[in-house]
Formats: C-alpha cells, sequence, structure tokens
C-alpha cells in the first residue's frame, strides 16, 4: 500500500498504513506508579500546559459506547508536512490517561512512528490517529507527540463516559474509572464464565451470517465484525447458557465457513481463522447459472440445521445483518421442516433501521417458525435483547417441562 500521496500523509495508530517494521503497535507502560520514559516527557505531562514547538493541531473524540460493551476514546493529531520534511525523522507519542475518581489508576501509552523520507517541497497534512478503552467514569488525558529534534506539541483534554440512566442496568465489559489498551484482535479466547449452578444450564444453537451491511460490498468491515463478534461474545457470556452449537456461513459466498457441535465456550479463534480465507466480491459462474441461488442456500440451511426432535437444545438463535433476497424461501420448504419444539430468534443487526425497515428473507423464516425478532442497532439494543432472549428461553423449557405450549 502506498504511504502517502501529495496531499498528506496518514499514519494510523489503530489501523496502520505503513509497514509493520516502520509501525509498532500502540503499547501500553506501566499503570499505579510512574513508568519509566524520556527524561522531559514526564516533566511535560505534569506541567499539563499546550506546547508548539511542533506545530500540529490535536482534536479529542468523545467517549463512545461500543457493541463490545466498554467506552472507546481517542485522538487525531496532523502536523504539516513541511515539519516533517528532510531527513527522515521519528514521532513519539505518549500519553497519560487518569481516572479522576481514581489517583492510583493512571495509565500510560507510547507509540513511535518512523517518518520516511520526504521532499522539501511537500504540502499539506500528515495525520496520525490513536485511541483506548474505559470503563464508565471521568478521565484527565495529558498527551505529547515530539520529533527527534525535541520539538514538543503537547495537549490536555477531559473525556466523560456516562451511561444515560436508561442503561444503568447494562454490565460493561471494563470496569468503572479502569484503562485499557484498544484490542486489535476481535477473535481472541473469550475468557472462562461462571456458569449458573442453581439449574441445568440452556442448551443453544446459533446460525450467525458473517456478512457487510451493505450486501453486496467486497469487504466485511471492522465495524460489522466487531458488531458480529460482540453479539457473539454477549451469548456466550451469559452465566444462564452451557452448551453452544454453531454454524457461520456468509449468504453472499453461500458458505458454511465453520460449525461446532455442543461445546462448552464459543471457539472465536477458529471462527477466526475461518473468515481470514471469506473472500467476498467473487461470483461463482456456477452459481450465476442457478436462478435465485441465494434463496436455495438459504433454504437448504434452515432443511439441514433446523432439525426438530432430533437435536437437543433450547433454543435456536439466528444472527447477522438484513439478508434481502429476490425470492424468500417457499412456504412449502418451511413447512418441510415441521413443528419446532424449541422457541427460535433473531437478533438483525441493522445500523439503518429507518432506511431499511422491512423484514427480510430470515426475519420471514422466524415468523413461519412463530419466533422473535430484535433489531440491534446500538449497543443498548444488544444488551437487553440477550437479556430478554435468554429470559423467554429459560422459561420456555420451564413450560416445556410441564407440558405448555412453545408458543411465544
Amino acid at each position: 500500500m502506498q504511504a502517502f500521496s501529495s496531499n498528506a500523509l496518514y499514519f494510523g495508530l489503530m489501523a496502520g498504513f505503513l509497514s509493520t517494521a516502520q509501525l509498532p503497535g500502540q503499547h501500553f507502560l506501566a499503570g499505579g506508579k510512574t513508568p519509566r520514559m524520556f527524561g522531559t516527557d514526564m516533566a511535560v505531562l505534569e506541567a499539563g500546559e499546550p506546547r508548539q514547538d511542533l506545530p500540529c493541531k490535536v482534536e479529542d473524540s468523545k467517549a463512545l459506547l461500543g457493541f463490545d460493551l466498554k467506552f472507546h476514546a481517542g485522538f487525531e493529531v496532523s502536523v504539516p508536512m513541511k515539519e516533517l520534511a528532510g531527513s527522515e525523522n521519528l514521532l513519539t507519542i505518549v500519553f497519560r490517561v487518569r481516572p479522576e475518581g481514581n489517583p492510583l489508576g493512571d495509565r500510560y501509552f507510547i507509540q513511535r512512528v518512523k517518518v520516511p523520507l520526504l521532499d522539501d517541497e511537500a504540502k499539506g497534512d500528515a495525520f496520525l490517529q490513536g485511541g483506548f478503552d474505559i470503563g464508565e467514569g471521568k478521565y484527565q488525558i495529558e498527551w505529547l507527540m515530539r520529533d527527534r529534534l525535541e520539538r514538543v506539541c503537547s495537549s490536555t483534554w477531559k473525556v466523560d463516559a456516562t451511561l444515560p440512566p436508561k442503561d444503568k442496568s447494562i454490565e460493561m465489559n471494563a470496569t468503572a474509572e479502569s484503562v485499557h489498551p484498544s484490542e486489535h484482535e476481535q477473535f481472541h479466547e473469550e475468557p472462562p464464565v461462571a456458569r449458573s449452578a442453581q439449574e441445568q444450564p440452556l442448551t443453544v444453537k446459533v446460525l450467525i451470517n458473517f456478512a457487510p451491511q451493505k450486501s453486496r460490498s467486497a469487504t466485511l468491515q471492522p465495524v460489522d465484525t466487531s458488531a458480529l463478534v460482540s453479539i457473539l461474545r454477549t451469548i456466550s457470556r451469559d452465566p444462564r447458557i452451557g452448551k453452544f452449537s454453531l454454524v457461520v456461513f456468509n449468504m453472499q459466498d453461500q458458505k458454511i465457513l465453520y460449525k461446532q457441535e455442543n461445546s462448552d465456550r464459543i471457539d472465536f479463534p477458529s471462527i477466526g481463522d475461518a473468515l481470514r480465507d471469506l473472500k467476498l466480491g467473487t461470483i461463482d459462474l456456477k452459481k450465476l447459472a442457478i436462478k435465485n441461488s441465494e434463496t436455495e442456500f438459504l433454504s437448504e440451511l434452515l432443511q439441514k440445521e433446523v432439525v426438530p426432535g432430533v437435536e437437543q437444545y433450547d433454543a435456536l438463535i439466528f444472527a447477522g445483518p438484513k439478508v434481502l433476497l429476490d425470492q424468500n424461501v417457499p412456504q412449502e420448504t418451511l413447512r418441510s421442516v415441521g413443528t419446532l419444539d424449541f422457541p427460535v430468534f433473531y437478533l438483525n443487526y441493522n445500523l439503518y433501521p429507518q432506511q431499511i425497515p422491512w423484514r427480510d428473507s430470515i426475519g420471514h423464516a422466524v415468523k413461519h417458525f412463530r419466533g422473535v425478532e430484535y433489531t440491534i442497532t446500538r449497543p443498548r439494543d444488544l444488551w437487553f435483547a440477550v437479556s430478554e432472549m435468554v429470559g423467554k428461553i429459560g422459561k420456555a423449557r420451564q413450560n416445556k417441562k410441564v407440558g405448555v405450549s412453545v408458543a411465544q
């Protein structure tokens, strides 16, 4: 990838436009006590005064709640290209995130960015950005950037990460007044969950469509991947669920990418490995020759994976973005599946519900099975949907034991 153009040079602290050798990751230095760092850096942070020895403009971003139920905050900084022209340079960014109510919770981060040799006539600005994760609370950020000539640009700002009163019941995945490096590997192993010991844990089967919001997009965008992974993690973290079966598929490619049967955890690293082989934007000529091939794929998926009376699980959960097909699964196909003795749910990830308000093809199938559909647009939607859904699953199992219909 070309590292720069005539207008601007972009250094991504999180995404990265330079090679790995040029742009190492953002490092977490230490917390609770002063870390070892360059002699004058700590003095600049402690002074808390803006400096422009190295001209730059720093813009902080508001703390936003992600689908992973952590607040994400960060910054973007621009530097005139002429300030970086000449011999190769090295920019070092150091910043401290200080929870206002936790004096022992200071966290320090450092990032080094190697600047390639630039022409003296280079114009425009270079842009850098970085971020960190925090729990609910208020924070003070002291930030600096210096070059090899020890010119310094520094800034300070405050971040307020607060849930509205109606969302206070949400269980965050970052404790209050805590600071963490941003996670770039979305498919890391999930920590063990203490399952409910009061009754037999629930067993669920999840069919999730890993696909972008825009069905014809050639790439699976990070925002979509993050949301879909968060849906699975939120389900997996519910202590009332003890066994998981999983089918990961992609409607655009019309393939099952990964399957997992009756496990006590969801294998996220294996899902990540399977998705790395996903190549969107390519067309299989054999599938082009089949009219409504996507409908046929969805029909076969339902017939093979929704098997009443054979597989022993307490609920079937569909998840993913809208699947708008030219033709929905035929009613005779849905009837051939049979009568389900477990409830069905659909966690429909839809960032733009006002633009796409109508029911999709999976939603039509879920309606046929008398299921419940939830629209997931914001992080709060996911939390409350899963909480309510698992409650319904538990109630349905109790009713099944006493012979009450599974109707919802």
